[in-house]
């Protein structure tokens, strides 16, 4: 307890410390004091991560659904617009110093060469005084040169172009990744030759799509997109390896319905993700059963086309004593038929390994979903995004079809893929 009350107090102070450091660039350093913009622009970064903790904690709290999507919008982008205008500022503090030596050598060049010598100027004084200085110096007869203005002027521009142009990169990129999310996932298609498939299941497509995320953003309009998708590539069998929603069955209901209407050969199966437990695991498998998908809840099937599918719950469900358990999903199978494994994280790659997998499906990772989120997502996972091979077993591992938190994807597009079996025996 002590160890979480430093690290929220150490997070908490960092992002105390972005927010004032945002609002020092952003709004102190390119407005007037006491003006409007400044009062405004003051009001904006105090009310801005208010509505960004609302966002993430409304739906555990178990607030109205309504209210969750009111926060969502305004508190989700804000989090991946104070990511990339702090970075764009942090590189605009190197440009800074440039563009005002800059500025000041123009000055200068645009200055006289040699200013006058003026002349002195008379001074009268009383009879009485006979010995008075009747001259005044240049220094005394001209007035001081107004420097100052001229620098908080020079320090004023310099501030604006370096806020305003790390507040347009920040509003384009967050923009173009929006429009990534909302537009919807693209189709990829990758090849996986597999040692042990049969002859039969040569060419055999696996339609795979991840990470959803349903949610307060995400609704029914998106789960639709991705069924066209899928269905347009006619796969022979389909499979959601897991993060289907951020929310309950009765708030997300109507947004899943469109997946009944998904279409493949051998059907449609499911695993849970790590969303799953934080939104009603038992109720959503029960509600997906219904739309006509098959969990796979540690559980294995036998393709007909010569291989077995099975499917594990994520590692999340072990604190609600329903974790990935390999044995049940895997033993006692003819290990001489190909074993193909959908689980949501990648991390238990070697568990699969271990039972003779010879190729598993994941996700989970979102490929880092906001550069450089990559860089850490490498921390935690063995895969971030794409095919690699672990001993006998490959592992591939989807970038997801949705986003979690803010709806935007930086060096990361989401996709979902067709993952073509191919035989080495063909």
């Amino acid at each position: 307890m002590v160890a979480f009350l430093l690290v929220l107090v150490v997070v908490l102070a960092v992002l105390g410390g972005v927010h004032w450091y945002v609002w020092r660039r952003l709004v102190r350093d390119v407005t007037v004091a006491g003006g409007l913009p400044r009062r405004l622009g003051t009001v904006a970064v105090v009310a801005l991560p208010l509505f960004s903790l609302a966002a993430l904690t409304s739906s555990r709290a178990g607030a109205p659904f309504w209210f969750q999507q009111v926060v969502a919008w305004p508190g989700f982008l804000w989090l991946a617009l104070l990511l990339y205008v702090t970075l764009a500022l942090v590189v605009g503090e190197a440009v800074r110093p440039v563009l005002r030596a800059r500025l000041e050598r123009r000055a200068k060049a645009a200055a006289p060469a040699s200013a006058p010598v003026p002349e002195p100027v008379p001074v009268s004084v009383p009879d009485s005084v006979p010995d008075a200085v009747t001259t005044a110096s240049p220094a005394e007869a001209a007035p001081p040169a107004a420097e100052a203005p001229v620098d908080v002027s020079r320090r004023l521009f310099v501030s604006r172009v370096v806020g305003g142009s790390a507040a347009a990169v920040a509003l384009g990129t967050v923009g173009y990744g929006a429009y990534g999310v909302l537009r919807g996932p693209r189709v990829k298609r990758v090849t996986v030759p597999l040692a042990k498939l049969s002859r039969a299941a040569h060419g055999y497509r696996i339609a795979v799509v991840s990470d959803i995320h349903l949610g307060p953003i995400l609704g029914r309009a998106h789960s639709q997109r991705i069924v066209d998708a899928i269905n347009s590539t006619q796969p022979d069998l389909i499979a959601i390896v897991g993060d289907l929603v951020d929310g309950t069955v009765e708030n997300l209901g109507p947004a899943a319905e469109p997946l009944a209407r998904l279409s493949a050969r051998h059907g449609s199966f499911f695993v849970t993700g790590n969303h799953e437990y934080f939104s009603g695991a038992d109720a959503w498998v029960d509600h997906v059963r219904e739309l006509g998908l098959r969990p796979l809840r540690n559980e294995r099937v036998e393709i007909a086309a010569g291989f077995d599918l099975a499917g594990v719950d994520d590692v999340a469900g072990e604190s609600e004593g329903r974790g990935p358990d390999f044995g049940r999903a895997l033993g006692d199978r003819d290990r001489a038929r190909a074993a193909v494994l959908l689980a949501h994280q990648p991390i238990v790659i070697h568990d699969a390994v271990r039972n003779g997998v010879d190729l598993q499906l994941s996700g989970h990772t979102h490929g880092g979903q906001l550069w450089p989120g990559n860089y850490l997502a490498e921390l935690a996972n063995p895969t971030v995004a794409g095919l690699e091979q672990y001993g006998d077993t490959q592992l591939y591992v989807s970038r997801g079809a949705g986003a979690w938190g803010p709806p935007v994807r930086v060096g990361a597009p989401s996709d979902i893929t067709i993952v073509e079996l191919a035989s080495k025996q063909a």
